[in-house]
């Protein structure tokens, strides 16, 4: 690769590299829209504004240059917050701190659901985004820290023993 073409090639896999109709195809086993929004416009319901994706209702808005990873994080938000959480969303998924590590182990998963993606590259993009965990990585926080965050979606039905998604959504009265 030229000099040239690193400097243009994004950190991190973004969503025009792999296509708008793989993600919402995945999202879609959730009831979920997936939402392209042009690149010159903010992106609505979008928490951290730049190119973060957004959630409102049922829909996740991204753009050409939206991160996979914020893609699949916004969208296991969606996946864990309860049902009257998700019946007022827009823009603050909300949660506290067990929930998001929740999140963050779960879009781990889909990432495998995502041709050309995978795990190991969605954890390598985390950490060049710059998530943080206290073992210095994503994937060693995956391997060996994350115990908590597998047996929360487990509780609730989102994952099953194998750590495979159930493809349901967090019940209100789920734990």
């Amino acid at each position: 690769m030229s000099a040239e073409t690193e400097a243009l090639t994004p950190a991190v896999l973004i969503v025009s590299q792999l296509g708008l109709a793989p993600v919402a195809g995945l999202l879609a086993a959730y009831g979920m829209q997936c939402e392209l929004v042009g690149d010159a416009e903010s992106i609505p319901g979008s928490f951290w504004g730049d190119s973060e994706a957004g959630l409102v209702g049922h829909r996740l808005l991204v753009r050409g240059d939206t991160p996979v990873h914020s893609a699949l994080h916004e969208a296991s938000h969606y996946v864990c917050m309860t049902a009257a959480r998700r019946s007022g969303l827009h823009t603050d998924a909300g949660g506290d701190y067990a929930e998001e590590n929740a999140v963050c182990y779960l879009q781990i998963l889909l990432a495998d659901y995502l041709p050309g993606v995978g795990s190991q590259r969605l954890m390598r993009d985390m950490d060049a985004w710059g998530y943080s965990f206290r073992l210095g990585s994503a994937r060693a926080w995956f391997e060996h820290d994350a115990e908590d965050a597998r047996d929360w979606l487990l509780a609730r039905g989102l994952i099953d023993a194998n750590n495979h998604p159930t493809w349901a959504l967090r019940g209100d009265h789920s734990a």
